[in-house]
C-alpha cells in the first residue's frame, strides 16, 4: 500500500538545539504507527512538524502527495490530517457537542452574508453539523453526554472528546500524541480497542506516540524510535522489543550488557 506521509531529512533547531536531526519517514496508508522514545527525543516536535505548528528547519513533508512543508495549520487540517494533544487542550467551558462542532469549522461552507440573512442553506447545514457531532460522540463512547460540559468529563472522556473533536475534521490522518496517559487499565484497554476501529470501520491512518509500551506494541504494526532527535530503530513490534540500541536508550547501557 502506498505511503500516505513521507518525510525525508526532516530536520528542526532551536537556537542551538538540535530537536529533530535529518528525519526519514514513512507512513504507509491506513496503517497503525507507533513513534516512541525517552522524554525529550524529538516525538512531539515531530508531531507538530507534520501538522505546521513548526516549519521544518530543513528538510521536506509529503501528505497524501502534496508538499506540506511549512504550510501553516489550518492548510494542514483542511488537507486531511487531524490531531490531539500531549496535554488536553478541550474548550473547558463549552458542551462536548460544541467542542466537536468546533473541530468541523475548516468543513463548513457559511460565510458572512449567509449567517447574517440565517438562509435556509445555512440553517440545513447547521442542523446537519449537530447530527454529525453527536454520532461522532457516540461513536466515540460519549452517548448521552453531548450538554456536558467538557470540564465534567472524566479524565479517560476528555480524551475520547479530544479525538471525536479530531475526526470532526474528517481526517485521512490522525495523530495521537499519548492519547492513554493517565487512564487507568480499563480506560486503557478500552480506548487501544478504539484506535483499532479507527483503522478497521473509518479507513483511517493512525500515528501514535505512547508511553505505555503494551498499547504500542499490541496494536501497531511497526514502530519507529526516536532518541536525542534521531531515529535509531525501526521495525516490528517484535523486532522492536529485542533491539539492543531501543534497549539502551530507555535502560541505559547496563540492561544490554546483563542482557
Amino acid at each position: 500500500m502506498a505511503d500516505i506521509v513521507s518525510a525525508t531529512g526532516v530536520r528542526k533547531e532551536f537556537g542551538g538545539l538540535v530537536a529533530v536531526n535529518d528525519v526519514d519517514f514513512t507512513i504507509p496508508e491506513q496503517g497503525i504507527v507507533g513513534l516512541i522514545g525517552p522524554n525529550g527525543a524529538g516525538k512531539t516536535t515531530f508531531f507538530n512538524m507534520l501538522t505546521g505548528v513548526y516549519k521544518p528547519t530543513a528538510g521536506k513533508i509529503e501528505f497524501d502527495g502534496v508538499d506540506v512543508t511549512g504550510k501553516p495549520p489550518h492548510a494542514i487540517t483542511k488537507l486531511g490530517i487531524g490531531r490531539t494533544f500531549q496535554n488536553i487542550r478541550l474548550f473547558q467551558h463549552m458542551s462536548s457537542l460544541e467542542n466537536v462542532l468546533v473541530g468541523m469549522h475548516s468543513r463548513l461552507s457559511g460565510g458572512i452574508i449567509r449567517s447574517v440573512l440565517r438562509t435556509p442553506g445555512l440553517k440545513r447545514e447547521e442542523r446537519e453539523a449537530e447530527d454529525r457531532a453527536r454520532e461522532l460522540l457516540r461513536y466515540s463512547g460519549l452517548r448521552g453526554q453531548h450538554d456536558d460540559l467538557a470540564r465534567n468529563l472524566s479524565y479517560g472522556d476528555q480524551r475520547r472528546l479530544e479525538v471525536a473533536r479530531a475526526l470532526a475534521t474528517d481526517p485521512k490522518l490522525v495523530l495521537l500524541d499519548e492519547p492513554t496517559a493517565g487512564m487507568n487499565p480499563q480506560e486503557t484497554s478500552d480506548f487501544t480497542a478504539f484506535v483499532g476501529k479507527l483503522r478497521e470501520e473509518r479507513n483511517l491512518t493512525v500515528l501514535l506516540i505512547e508511553h505505555d509500551m503494551r498499547v504500542v506494541m499490541g496494536i501497531s504494526d511497526r514502530v519507529t524510535v526516536l532518541d536525542y532527535g534521531e531515529k535509531i530503530a525501526e521495525g516490528s513490534p517484535d523486532e522492536i522489543q529485542k533491539n539492543e540500541r531501543v534497549i539502551e536508550a530507555y535502560l541505559g547501557k547496563g540492561a544490554t550488557q546483563a542482557a
